[in-house]
């Protein structure tokens, strides 16, 4: 038995190997070319990628992400709760089946969808008066993102809170609880892993979206993947050649602190339900 215990992790080796070739090989190269100018070891990159705009763009990424991140998170979650308590089965079947689609349409097709939608010449923008430029701007990427930051966080908070149970609302009323203190000291300990879990996942999608932002503002509002595309098709200073892959290693290590961030807080709001 301990023998066949003392093996059982062969069985993943196959999964491991993919992961090793998959992720750390990229992982490697990635940290190997930040740390590498005019072709020897070198801090150049990684210091050209955390000054002026360079800097700008990584300090706009994260305030946009944690916009929308905070802001889907709220949004999603009355909107999974409206659905939750609904009664109606087609209603909260058609929700969760938009939200499943909405929450993975991106890119360009969804950057056209507003530009013809609420752009200068836009059908909407047109009858209700929208300023020129509007959606071209810092909130209008804010708007554009939660549409699919939205759907994603009713996706995350629906099992979630399908999972209060209604004899714990009842317990709290037979003892004289009011309604906010049943969600202020039962409901929310109960939502608050799945809550950061979804904030944390809103923010990543934000941080990491490309295409959407490329397609609509370019270059007026500053993001980190904008200034790496630009450096990947050449637009970089002499000796800065490997400038995007200092650029990724940050979005790598902004991304590891937003986890530092979490994991505790993760731990210590799921301790009530143990």
């Amino acid at each position: 038995m301990t023998r066949t215990r003392s093996r059982g992790w062969l069985g993943a080796l196959p999964l491991l190997a993919f992961f090793a070739f998959v992720f750390g090989i990229p992982a490697v190269a990635l940290v190997a070319g930040a740390f590498t100018a005019q072709g020897r070891p070198s801090l150049a990159n990684l210091t050209q990628s955390l000054q002026g705009g360079y800097l700008t763009a990584m300090i706009g990424s994260v305030k946009l992400s944690a916009v929308v991140a905070l802001l889907g998170a709220v949004l999603g979650t009355f909107l999974a709760q409206a659905v939750v308590a609904s009664r109606g089965t087609l209603l909260r079947e058609a929700v969760l089946t938009a939200s499943g689609v909405l929450a993975n349409f991106g890119g360009v097709p969804l950057a056209f969808f507003w530009i013809a939608t609420l752009g200068n010449s836009g059908v909407i923008s047109g009858l209700v008066g929208l300023p020129s430029g509007s959606l071209y701007t810092f909130w209008g990427l804010v708007v554009v993102y939660l549409y699919f930051s939205v759907p994603l966080m009713v996706l995350v908070m629906a099992p979630a809170l399908d999972g209060l149970r209604p004899q714990w609302r009842e317990a709290a009323a037979s003892s004289g609880a009011t309604s906010w203190h049943y969600w202020r000291f039962v409901a929310l300990p109960v939502l608050a892993p799945a809550m950061l879990g979804g904030v944390v996942l809103l923010f990543g999608s934000s941080f990491s979206a490309y295409a959407t932002a490329n397609a609509m503002v370019g270059t007026v509002v500053p993001l980190v993947t904008l200034k790496i595309a630009s450096a990947l098709t050449g637009d970089v200073l002499i000796g800065y050649e490997n400038i995007a892959l200092a650029l990724s290693l940050d979005m790598v290590v902004v991304a590891g602190l937003v986890m530092a961030i979490y994991l505790p807080l993760q731990r210590r709001t799921s301790r009530w339900l143990h």
